[in-house]
């Protein structure tokens, strides 16, 4: 029997899960935090009366699907079966809005992230804490809900995130990792603000609701602690095989945010991470508070409880999946034999030979709302130029900077009004998946250095194994455990900005601000 066999027959590894927008993803690595095997099952969020939700059924059905096929590319590998492990974690996209009665039934449908729908209640609950609450926060879903007197208000017994609730199935425990917690209600050092909960709590009397906020809310963690042990129910709901053992330890549950940050070692003060897929967001962990309120920059937590300043943007590469499926189409109906991951790679390799400023071509991927940009609901708009012939690698090229324009504009706020410049940032998610290309397009529209890890592509759920892992093996802290131990012999890949492309960009980012305008104009029409 080899180590690794080794490991998995003696229950010595350690599962991340992430459930994303668009994919569920899992990670098995060993003791040594190397990457034994990943599986993922494609999940889509979707776009329903008004909501953005995510189907509850599909996101369980989903986690079955990934963690059979990590199963069994473990055991094609190894020859061994899972049947024990030294920790789990689940991860999820942040912030949304699930609430359940007490029988743990959804009250409403989950209402994700990618809503923008709670202005009015994100600006009430702004002033009233005196601190940035963003729209996508579950204080913001919860007060519309109230301020609507929706039905269910009065059933709630509790309210998640994702992560959260997946968790809570999985362990019986409701329990969630400062990180996503943040993203539910401003927390301080290790728990909920308790002037700001008291001061939401008034607001539940007068409305003689039959609870207090601290009743409802997760109870809050820190990475490290002990949040529970896997149910035998919970591991029927992953492994419908019946070879996973209950009884085994999970960490507290963490937001795709905080699993970026340690997936690419970005958790202390002046460390910074951008995470792009489906949504991109820059973390910037904060030396000293900010000192200023700015209504486009969210102030978030660490996994370990540090403040961090988070500008997120909910459209990234959307628009690009969109249009790959197009190109994956035309090639099956012109009988080329290829993929989604071969189209992805081609389109990217194609963007790297465009011209600096996309000969013109611009684009605005939203999909959905963009508060960064004062957008609420999306509209997609291509603008191309009359006078240039259109070229592939120039429309490619176009959608690649459309993906990173307005984390560019949130970026420069920070820079501008705090000062807050980051020399280097980590770069993980699917748009750093061709090496160099996503890369140096980030380097160049921000100006800094971007670097990558090899385990950049891993993710979140990469993240999340981890933070497993440190809840198993603590003897120090989040930071010195990444750097001592994870990531001391990981080669990293560092690129600098491009000026010919900067320029580029910046030409680019002239025209982005024109048909931003037109998406106003749109949004005044509704």
């Amino acid at each position: 029997m080899n180590e690794t066999a080794s490991e998995i027959a003696g229950g010595r590894t350690f599962l991340g899960i992430e459930a994303g927008s668009t994919r569920i993803k899992a990670v098995l690595t060993d003791s040594s935090y190397r990457v034994i095997a990943t599986a993922s099952a494609v999940r889509e969020n979707k776009f329903e009366n008004g909501y953005w939700t995510y189907d509850i059924s599909d996101i369980f059905s989903g986690l079955k699907e990934c963690y059979l096929a990590l199963k069994k590319s473990v055991k094609e590998k190894t020859g061994e079966t899972i049947r024990k492990l030294a920790g789990i974690g689940v991860s999820g996209m942040m912030h949304g809005y699930i609430a359940t009665d007490d029988d743990g039934n959804l009250l409403v449908p989950f209402r994700t992230w990618r809503n923008t729908v709670t202005g009015a209640e994100a600006d009430e609950l702004t002033l009233l804490f005196g601190v940035n609450i963003p729209q996508r926060w579950s204080i913001a879903h919860l007060y519309r809900a109230i301020r609507l007197k929706e039905e269910h208000i009065r059933r709630i017994k509790h309210i998640y995130t994702l992560s959260g609730y997946i968790h809570s199935r999985l362990t019986g425990k409701n329990i969630l990792g400062i990180g996503d917690a943040s993203g539910m209600f401003p927390v301080g050092e290790s728990d909920y603000d308790k002037t700001m909960t008291e001061k939401f709590n008034r607001i539940l009397e007068k409305e003689n609701l039959p609870y207090r906020l601290e009743d409802i809310l997760p109870i809050v963690a820190l990475a490290g602690q002990p949040a529970g042990y896997l149910s035998h129910e919970g591991s029927v709901l992953l492994d419908s095989e019946g070879d996973l053992e209950a009884g085994i330890p999970f960490c507290p549950p963490e937001g795709d945010a905080g699993t970026g940050m340690v997936a690419t070692n970005s958790v202390r003060p002046e460390t910074g991470n951008v995470s792009a897929g489906t949504s991109v967001f820059a973390m910037i962990v904060l030396k000293e508070k900010m000192k200023n309120l700015l209504r486009e920059i969210d102030i978030v937590s660490t996994p370990d409880g540090k403040p961090c300043a988070m500008v997120h943007c909910n459209n990234c590469t959307t628009d690009i999946n969109a249009y790959a499926g197009i190109f994956l189409s035309f090639a099956k109906a012109a009988g080329i034999k290829t993929d989604l991951g071969g189209i992805f790679s081609l389109l990217f390799r194609l963007a790297d030979e465009g011209k600096p400023d996309c000969s013109g071509l611009c684009s605005v991927g939203y999909h959905s709302g963009e508060h960064i940009t004062g957008i609420t609901r999306g509209v997609p708009i291509f603008a191309g130029n009359p006078e240039i012939q259109p070229d592939v690698r120039d429309f490619i090229r176009s959608l690649l900077y459309s993906a990173v324009a307005t984390l560019r504009i949130g970026m420069q706020l920070l820079k501008e009004k705090e000062k807050i410049n980051v020399t280097r940032l980590l770069g993980h998610g699917g748009y750093f998946r061709e090496k160099g290309v996503g890369q140096k397009i980030l380097a160049s529209a921000l100006r800094t250095s971007v670097a990558v890890t090899e385990t950049a592509s891993e993710g979140g759920a990469y993240g999340m194994a981890l933070l497993a892992a440190f809840m198993a093996e603590k003897d120090t802290g989040l930071s010195d455990f990444l750097d001592g131990k994870v990531f001391r012999n990981v080669p990293v890949s560092v690129t600098e900005p491009d000026e010919t492309c900067a320029e580029g960009f910046d030409r680019y980012a002239e025209k982005y601000e024109l048909l931003l305008r037109a998406e106003r104009v749109i949004q005044a029409q509704d």
